[in-house]
């Protein structure tokens, strides 16, 4: 991945190897299926779905699918985080394994319930 970011999540995918495209493409549906209402845009060079402020964000790199749910939202779901690599507010899915799509799914509706329980923000 380098030059010009990626103006959608679209072009985004495509940068990557088809495997790591099939990855990125089945977690953006997963999301997608989870939060209906989300707008899908690039933040920060990576794929970011917004539904009263950002929801979430994921990003393909060499060895793992990275999934940015916020501190809160791995917080919430600690004991099934615990055995994936961890950052501030994201996981890390090894690409040589399938993605916890049951997981993933949890976590964007509890972001949803989060995110909508929030004042609107004002455009």
């Amino acid at each position: 991945m380098k030059g010009e970011p990626a103006k959608n999540i679209d072009e985004y995918i495509a940068a990557y190897p088809a495997d790591v495209q099939e990855l990125l493409q089945t977690m953006r549906t997963t999301i997608q299926q989870a939060a209906p209402d989300a707008t899908e845009a690039i933040t920060y060079a990576i794929p970011t779905f917004k539904l009263n402020g950002n929801l979430v964000h994921f990003g393909g790199y060499k060895s793992h699918i990275g999934f940015y749910p916020a501190p809160m939202g791995i917080e919430a779901f600690a004991d099934e985080t615990a055995q994936y690599e961890t950052g501030k507010g994201t996981l890390q899915f090894p690409i040589d394994k399938p993605l916890p799509l049951d997981l993933i799914t949890r976590i964007v509706k509890f972001r949803v319930d989060k995110n909508l329980a929030k004042p609107k923000k004002k455009k």
